[in-house]
């Protein structure tokens, strides 16, 4: 079965939205994992503008299930990284100020700086995992890395197959076999829903572990979180 892993940025944008510690995000983590989510996700960014380094440190300890570090490998990211020691890192490429992670990294051109970074984190037990736009050439750079997994970026095929072109996930498919091959862990993210999760997951092989946040916690103010979550489970 694939894991879900819920990203708990936006409960973080809620809180900060008001100050204070409502919604509290430990809380929630806690609340995700006792309705059954495999993962927590969180993607801090350095201007900690939902999810801050403070909160990666309280989450550390009280995780219980999977807890997936995602961001761009600077200094301080990796110190960050480092002290909470996660079950995995996932390494994003994204800018300062970007407002959501994307472009997958271009795993050929960053070889030599992504294996020296990956090293790192693997010598001290952290899983990795690296960003990737669904294309077999940076599937085999991302093998040349050292990375224990990629993370298949889906915003393509979601926008796609909100049109009705299901041969949006041809692609995936395709890169997903091709990491099978290589001894890739394969995860996925970015726009996956309660709309398109069976298809995506039903027509990409192999996959470990889908990371999901806007959508998730955007469904959950309809039908509540313990509901959407238990949906996506069932999806998948």
């Amino acid at each position: 079965m694939t894991k879900l892993s819920v990203n708990i940025n936006k409960i973080a944008t809620l809180r900060n939205a008001r100050g204070g510690n409502i919604p509290n995000v430990v809380e929630a983590a806690q609340k995700i994992e006792s309705f059954g989510g495999q993962g927590i996700t969180v993607h801090p960014r350095p201007d900690e503008r939902h999810i801050t380094y403070q909160d990666v440190r309280d989450l550390a300890p009280i995780v219980k299930t999977e807890f997936n570090i995602e961001g761009n490998p600077v200094a301080k990211f990796i110190n960050l990284v480092m002290e909470a020691k996660p079950a995995q890192v996932t390494l994003v490429p994204d800018a300062e100020d970007a407002i959501t992670s994307n472009a997958g990294w271009d795993s050929i051109k960053h070889k030599s700086f992504l294996q020296e970074v990956i090293q790192e984190f693997k010598s001290n037990g952290i899983r990795t995992s690296i960003f990737v736009d669904p294309d077999e050439k940076m599937i085999e750079g991302a093998a040349e890395t050292g990375t224990d997994r990629i993370e298949l970026y889906t915003e393509n095929f979601a926008v796609k197959f909100a049109k009705g072109n299901k041969d949006g996930i041809t692609p995936y498919t395709k890169c997903a076999k091709l990491a099978k091959e290589l001894g890739l862990g394969i995860n996925a993210g970015h726009d996956l829903s309660l709309s398109n999760i069976r298809y995506f997951s039903e027509h990409v092989p192999h996959l470990d572990e889908v990371s999901i946040g806007h959508a998730l916690i955007a469904e959950a103010l309809y039908l509540g979180l313990e509901t959407t979550i238990k949906k996506y489970l069932e999806l998948l």
